[in-house]
């Protein structure tokens, strides 16, 4: 396994990991656009891959402008791994050396999404208009 920092030209694999998934998937496909990746890659935050074998398998990016994570995806076959746990300390490290705002994230209910972010201390601050469930992780709390 090969962890780096995503790379505009990596979108497309990028695009597809985001389309393999089978929890908190997108109703609308065409709803995240090769532009919309650009953006979070080169304006608005960084992200990080995992390769295996050339082949991108998971990743993840945070979004310093919003004060999210905007992506974590790992394709079902990968899952277990440990991929998406290095993925999201990398981007939280990241995060929290550029600033100590809470950073926050939504996913759905009852996934194994929303166990994961609990094992990592993330806090229950409510849900979205949609009805998932917002979280938000502290600096104080991510440096324990």
């Amino acid at each position: 396994m090969l962890f780096r920092e995503a790379q505009l030209t990596d979108i497309p694999q990028l695009s597809r990991v985001r389309l393999s998934v089978q929890e908190n998937r997108l109703s609308d496909p065409g709803r995240i656009t090769t532009q919309d990746y650009t953006e979070y890659l080169a304006q608005r935050g960084k992200g990080w891959l995992c390769e295996v074998a050339g082949e991108v398998v998971g990743f993840g990016i945070a979004d310093l402008v919003g004060r999210s994570i905007w992506a974590l995806f790992v394709q079902p076959e990968f899952a277990g791994q440990g991929i998406g746990k290095q993925l999201h300390d990398r981007m939280l490290d990241w995060y929290f050396a550029q600033t100590a705002e809470p950073v926050w994230l939504s996913t759905a209910p009852g996934t194994r999404a929303e166990e994961f972010y609990r094992r990592q201390g993330w806090q229950d601050t409510g849900r979205t208009k949609k009805g998932g469930i917002r979280f938000e992780m502290r600096v104080e709390v991510w440096k324990r």
